[in-house]
């Protein structure tokens, strides 16, 4: 079993407008988590008038997903770069379709 620590990557807010920004929180960790098959793990959200409407996370014993629109969609990670660009690409189609 490695001594390695949890180490974490990104720690990020990002103001987009007065009531809308995207908070990124990403870990490099020591063992997967249930669930997951990479050594990672993550939160990146989406919060608009203080509600979270799009999220990608890898909660313990769900596995890799996102939400959007209150629904709860599997998310197929393969890489770290690949996950922020395609949380990016939602945040995108987000707005575009509610502001």
């Amino acid at each position: 079993m490695s001594n390695m620590k949890a180490a974490r990557l990104i720690h990020q807010r990002h103001i987009l407008s007065g009531d809308i920004f995207v908070e990124m929180v990403v870990w490099d960790v020591p063992k997967a988590l249930k669930g997951s098959h990479h050594h990672f793990k993550y939160r990146l959200a989406l919060v608009v008038d203080e509600i979270c409407v799009l999220r990608y996370d890898n909660e313990l014993g769900k596995g890799d997903h996102k939400h959007i629109d209150g629904r709860e969609i599997a998310y197929q990670f393969t890489d770290a770069q690949r996950l922020l660009k395609d949380f990016w690409r939602d945040v995108s189609n987000w707005r575009r379709d509610n502001e």
